[in-house]
């Protein structure tokens, strides 16, 4: 038995098939990858269309940050709704940067592996769409299944 469980506390037992955790994750899911495209793509749109010489390393770094603080500024705007700007701000703050993070590579790796830079052309948008979601929205079911942790 381990420390942190009583004698009187139910057990509950995690699994992967819960209809309505996959459906609100997918949500959240959807809200993140809304904020992190737009300072993501923005990005690499702004050097693409300015024809700045940096390296694509350099731009998808930038990419994942301006990605960061996108999101950031969405989720604040959005939890202001629900509660004061300052604990929306926190709460934008301590989301899971791990599920953002992941987000962000995922979109920005498509964009590398298929066209060889940070570019972005129409036809790529919807898949690195598809890697966004699809990379961090097991992660998000998990939290929220297990911890029942969401940023909205």
């Amino acid at each position: 038995m381990s420390k942190y469980t009583t004698l009187n506390e139910p057990k509950i037992r995690f699994h992967w098939k819960c209809k309505h955790t996959w459906k609100r994750s997918a949500k959240n899911t959807l809200w993140c990858l809304l904020g992190c495209s737009i300072g993501d793509f923005g990005t690499i749109l702004y050097f693409q269309l300015n024809q700045i010489p940096w390296p694509t390393l350099s731009i998808m770094v930038l990419a994942i940050i301006n990605g960061l603080i996108t999101s950031i500024i969405l989720e604040t705007i959005i939890l202001s709704k629900q509660m004061i700007i300052k604990k929306a701000f926190q709460t934008a703050m301590t989301m899971s940067f791990i599920s953002m993070i992941s987000m962000e590579i995922a979109m920005n790796t498509v964009d590398w592996i298929i066209i060889g830079e940070a570019k972005l052309f129409w036809w790529i948008v919807p898949i690195m769409l598809i890697a966004g979601f699809l990379t961090p929205w097991p992660y998000n079911y998990f939290r929220l299944k297990k911890y029942n942790i969401s940023c909205h």
